[in-house]
């Protein structure tokens, strides 16, 4: 049986609509405008996303279009491992909540795992910016 790894929730407020939220985080062109540490670019490749990354291209893929404000999505490292990172936009009176859980990678130390944990942060801190000031100016 895996053994259970350290994970963290990380979470943000976006005074902005949780379909607007969810419509702009589901497609992965938008990707560079708000994981700026993660993606520096993305291109579809035939049915596949790729996401021009400091370690090189990576594949990703969303789960299904859903009603429920689900995010996840599986980013596949050039191994061919996919790694799951599950995310998820619910209601917060006119706003939403964005929920992101980081799980500490299988050979990664603390260290590494608090900075991935960190750089998913400042990267939902740049999407509450960005969304908010669309919102605003709609």
């Amino acid at each position: 049986m895996p053994e259970v790894r350290n994970a963290k929730t990380v979470s943000v407020s976006i005074k902005c609509p949780g379909e607007l939220v969810y419509a702009f985080v589901s497609n992965p062109e938008n990707l560079p405008k708000w994981a700026t540490a993660f993606a520096h670019s993305v291109k579809k490749v035939g049915n596949d996303w790729v996401v021009e990354t400091p370690d090189g291209p990576m594949g990703i893929r969303f789960v299904e279009q859903n009603d429920f404000g689900v995010l996840d999505h599986y980013v596949i490292l050039p191994s061919g491992q996919e790694v799951l990172n599950p995310m998820r936009v619910v209601r917060n009176g006119s706003g939403s909540e964005l929920m992101f859980t980081v799980f500490q990678v299988p050979d990664a130390s603390n260290q590494k795992f608090a900075e991935d944990a960190a750089m998913v942060e400042r990267d939902l801190r740049s999407l509450k910016s960005l969304l908010e000031l669309q919102c605003q100016a709609s």
